[in-house]
């Protein structure tokens, strides 16, 4: 039986459920897309979004291509050289350990390199952390048959001439476990990654399952590129999702900054905040709209205030949305230059951010909206109904 039957005789009991699926999703999608009030600009957008995600394929096509090619070169050439065998001469040899230490060491410049019927004698100094893998990679440099260690170690750079400045060069790392791919490797794992979905789907059961939600997982990881720490929202340092939003306000600087850190009025000016309250200490409890209309809640706290400058914020540990980020105020052309730039994990991390793209709750959107909301009130004076005499008290910092 070929796999292709395999494939059909197995997934016919799927393609029922899949068949049921894609019915279920064109059922949701058709309010969204054909809505009398915003249908025509969804359409828009979703035929702007596929035409750029169809570029973009092509482009990245080509770089894997490239990238693929040049590496196969690379390889074939090596293999042909450690088959064919023979010895470089010496100073071929000495050229070739030397073009490697770059990546091996800080200070190349202050290791001596010395060749001689494939004998390769290290001199000069290093640091005591870099001489291991020094040595070790040298030694893996094609026609070196043995390494003689003379190096010199210091376990710090101290007052040695020929080891002060240099760049440190973190231990190579393969491709797979780099936290960015290059194209090849993403076009390799994804590949591989269809595969496996694609005969975890023809296997089904307990196995099947698990290589079709790995195959899937790979697929994600190698067409987002980013790890799956992050995508998944596990990485507290870092946010899955990014934001940055520049505009300009015609009004003083110090207007502007007084109306950012007023935090409580933030509900009049952005549609999906429900609403800022003090909580002490320097906090803030925030309610706002999250994917189909359910309320999220988080506290935050200022990071960083430089009057009519700079208003900068975190969440607190333990929050379910992480965040921090930034506003940079600065005049320009008789008004105001507002810079921000946040980032943030929601629960389920970029995927989480997904699934509320599709449910409506699209945050580069909102925050969108929500900047030219304000930028209509304080120049108009008026946005949504608001007008700045309505504004209130603003909170001394």
């Amino acid at each position: 039986m070929t796999f292709a039957e395999l494939i059909g005789r197995r997934g016919r009991g799927n393609g029922v459920y899949l068949a049921a699926g894609a019915a279920l999703a064109a059922g949701a999608a058709a309010p969204y897309l054909f809505s009398p009030r915003a249908g025509a600009r969804r359409r828009a957008v979703l035929e702007q979004k596929t035409i750029h995600a169809a570029k973009s394929l092509e482009t990245f096509g080509a770089k894997a291509g490239r990238d693929l090619a040049g590496r196969s070169r690379g390889f074939f050439a090596s293999l042909r050289g450690r088959v064919a065998g023979g010895h470089p001469t010496d100073l071929v040899l000495a050229e070739r350990v030397r073009s490697r230490l770059g990546r091996l060491c800080s200070h190349p410049h202050a290791v001596e390199v010395h060749a001689a019927e494939g004998v390769v004698t290290l001199g000069g100094h290093v640091l005591e952390s870099e001489a291991r893998r020094l040595v070790r990679g040298v030694s893996h440099v094609n026609g070196v048959r043995k390494v003689v260690d003379g190096l010199q170690k210091h376990a710090e750079q101290g007052t040695v001439p020929r080891l002060q400045g240099g760049t440190a060069r973190p231990a190579p790392v393969a491709d797979f476990l780099q936290s960015t791919w290059a194209p090849a490797t993403r076009l390799v794992v994804a590949a591989f990654g269809c595969g496996l979905g694609i005969w975890g789907i023809a296997r089904r059961g307990a196995s099947g399952t698990a290589a079709w939600v790995a195959g899937t997982l790979l697929c994600v990881r190698a067409g987002t590129n980013e790890d799956l720490m992050r995508l998944f929202g596990l990485r507290p340092e870092r946010g899955a999702v990014e934001l940055h939003k520049s505009i300009h306000i015609r009004a003083p600087r110090s207007e502007v900054f007084r109306y950012f850190r007023a935090f409580e009025n933030f509900p009049r000016f952005m549609a999906h905040v429900r609403q800022v309250r003090p909580a002490g200490d320097g906090r803030w409890r925030w309610k706002v709209d999250g994917p189909a209309g359910a309320p999220v809640e988080w506290e935050a706290e200022l990071s960083s205030l430089a009057e009519d400058e700079l208003l900068a914020w975190r969440t607190v540990p333990g929050s379910h949305v992480r965040s921090i980020g930034n506003v940079r105020f600065r005049d320009e052309d008789g008004g105001t230059r507002v810079d921000l730039r946040m980032s943030y994990s929601p629960p389920a991390g970029a995927l989480g951010h997904v699934v509320a793209v599709v449910l409506g709750a699209d945050p580069k959107r909102q925050l969108d909206d929500d900047m030219l909301r304000l930028k209509s009130l304080l120049e108009r004076g008026k946005a949504q109904g608001v007008t700045r005499d309505e504004l209130g008290p603003v909170p001394q910092a």
